[in-house]
């Protein structure tokens, strides 16, 4: 009897062992810290996958007229049916996110990934159950299952967001897919607890995975409970989110001891009143923060609650803004010790991101019969555009954005320069491919940062919105010999960098290629600080812009090998498409 009695104890302690060892693989909040099983601490820089699970709007360039996803849906199916709209959705989900994708992220930097995801894909709405019953739908699970492998397999955290709660849980519908015919998750008891329901199916199969970083339960609650702002950021109680975060921690604990629960407050998830005290030790604040500025102060309030509640903070949500804004938000986090998620990976004619989906010209005719009417594109039209679309999301077909990834990772914490691209002279450069770098130092452009929360002027960093998400202002160009791009709008005491590799030392011409509706523009070379030119006149060349001509500057003497030439507007108002080098003759 003594033996099994004592073999018993052994067992005990080998299954409390295994249970802390378990545990211990996991992400964990210790004190004001996210950290790892070793207690090592975790700085998470992340990226959020906006625009697969859940589609939002303004990243179709449907915002205006159709923002939240069913209203999308809608659209398409008036245009294809419903047959031909299943078929789109399954191209455009599995071209969406796929391992290339997240072995790229894992490339530029990133250690984790935030996915946002839609509840109908896990399971259906209430009006589609029946008995007040919850079915699953596996493909969800799936689509998560699959992302998972491949974050595991590139050592990278996923943390799962109901970015889509059942019902809605916003006023802001584009964000949650909110229809607004039908309650929300706030006036629905069977809304809320199929939300719980989810939670608990997501931790119990996912419980053992330690790559799943944790579970941001509610994405960006806007709503008004006791209030008047319908968005939630004059709410001093918010009882109704705090008891229902409350009841889906109860239910992940459940069945899920280990992973940390990420929260968010009301008010795009910004607004805490209410919310105190914490129920879960395992627990680490949300926040998210847009086109405010990246002071201390900005976030004096998150280093507070941190402070005082003796929990990590992370900033759940940011983006939509220049690479500067990028930059200063980034550097203000990890001097902080704060970790981060951005957004969004993958959006259409997108500057601010780390890459592009291109609009292709089916779908073009598509958004303009959606937003001005006229004559309405036949089914078959409509459903090879979408289509060429949804192959337009795969990784192969996208345009990477080497300034933004530069921008959130090497130039955080340096203000050197590194060449766009290798350039060689004798030789074309275009005036598009200045230096990676931050104002001030790769280029200088007066508007180049969106602070608009905080200074109530709304500021369009790159007024072409093409090609780079600097200050610098592109659009596109017809003229000869270009690179598709050109930049315009080039103010007095404005000027670009490029790093340029001569093979030997000597003098060459330098020919400008440009367009000007001005009287006359001007400008100069500069090499190391130092002027390397005279001051040249850039006559008027058309009233329409229409007209290109070229000037030459003859006898520019560069060294050999790297030379960091700066092009200096000493009157704007020109616009540029490249600059051409020719070594001297005689």
């Amino acid at each position: 009897m003594k033996k099994l009695y004592f073999g018993l104890i052994i067992f005990c302690l080998f299954l409390t062992s295994f249970n802390d060892a378990s545990a211990q693989m996991f992400l964990h909040a210790e004190g004001q810290n996210i950290v790892d099983g070793n207690g090592k601490n975790v700085l998470l820089r992340g990226l959020g996958l906006g625009g697969w699970m859940v589609q939002e709007g303004y990243m179709l360039q449907t915002g205006k007229f159709a923002g939240p996803q069913h209203v999308i849906r809608q659209k398409i199916e008036d245009l294809i049916g419903k047959e031909k709209t299943e078929i789109f959705y399954e191209a455009y989900l599995a071209n969406g996110v796929t391992k290339r994708d997240v072995d790229s992220l894992a490339s530029w930097g990133f250690n984790s990934i935030r996915l946002p995801m839609h509840y109908n894909l896990f399971t259906p709405p209430i009006e589609d159950e029946k008995n007040d019953g919850i079915t699953w739908i596996e493909k969800g699970f799936q689509m998560t299952d699959d992302v998972l492998k491949w974050c595991k397999e590139n050592q990278m955290y996923l943390i799962l967001d109901l970015h889509a709660a059942p019902g809605g849980q916003g006023n802001d519908a584009n964000i949650s897919d909110y229809d607004t015919s039908k309650p929300s998750l706030w006036e629905s008891e069977a809304n809320q607890r199929k939300m719980i329901a989810l939670w608990q199916k997501l931790a119990n199969r996912y419980k053992d995975e330690p790559w799943i970083g944790g579970y941001d339960i509610i994405n960006e609650p806007n709503w008004n409970f006791t209030e008047e702002d319908k968005n939630g950021c004059d709410e001093k109680l918010n009882a109704p989110l705090r008891q229902l975060m409350v009841d889906i921690t109860k239910a992940i604990r459940e069945v899920d001891p280990n992973h940390i629960i990420f929260i968010e407050g009301n008010c795009w998830g910004n607004n805490y009143e209410g919310i105190f005290p914490l129920w879960d030790d395992n627990t680490v604040l949300s926040f998210h923060k847009y086109w405010n500025f990246n002071t201390k102060e900005s976030i004096q309030e998150f280093l507070d609650y941190r402070k005082e509640y003796n929990v990590p903070i992370w900033l759940g949500e940011s983006g939509e803004n220049s690479n500067v804004w990028f930059k200063e938000a980034i550097h203000l986090m990890e001097a902080n010790t704060i970790g981060w998620a951005f957004w969004p990976m993958k959006k259409v004619d997108n500057i601010a991101g780390v890459t592009s989906v291109t609009k292709n010209p089916g779908f073009e005719i598509i958004l303009n019969y959606w937003k001005n009417g006229g004559e309405k594109p036949s089914e078959e039209f409509a459903f090879n555009a979408l289509m060429q679309l949804a192959e337009n999301y795969k990784m192969e077909n996208l345009t990477i954005k080497p300034d933004v990834i530069d921008g959130m990772f090497r130039q955080v914490n340096t203000n050197t320069t590194k060449p766009y691209k290798k350039n060689s002279i004798p030789g074309i450069i275009y005036a598009t491919e200045y230096d990676l770098g931050t104002n001030g130092h790769a280029y200088l452009d007066k508007d180049f940062i969106n602070y608009r929360v905080d200074t109530g002027i709304r500021v369009s960093w790159n007024k072409g919105n093409k090609m780079r998400n600097d200050g610098v202002d592109i659009q596109t160009c017809n003229d000869r010999n270009s690179n598709g791009y050109e930049v315009f709008d080039i103010q007095e005491g404005e000027w670009l960098q490029y790093t340029v590799t001569a093979e030997t030392e000597g003098a060459f011409d330098v020919s400008i290629r440009y367009s000007s509706k001005v009287t006359e523009g001007a400008y100069h070379l500069e090499n190391d600080k130092r002027h390397i030119s005279n001051v040249f006149i850039l006559p008027k060349t058309t009233n329409d812009g229409a007209i290109y001509e070229t000037m030459t500057i003859e006898n520019i003497k560069l060294s050999k090998g790297k030379n960091k030439i700066k092009l200096v507007f000493d009157k704007g108002g020109v616009i540029l498409n490249y600059l051409e080098f020719k070594r001297k003759k005689g």
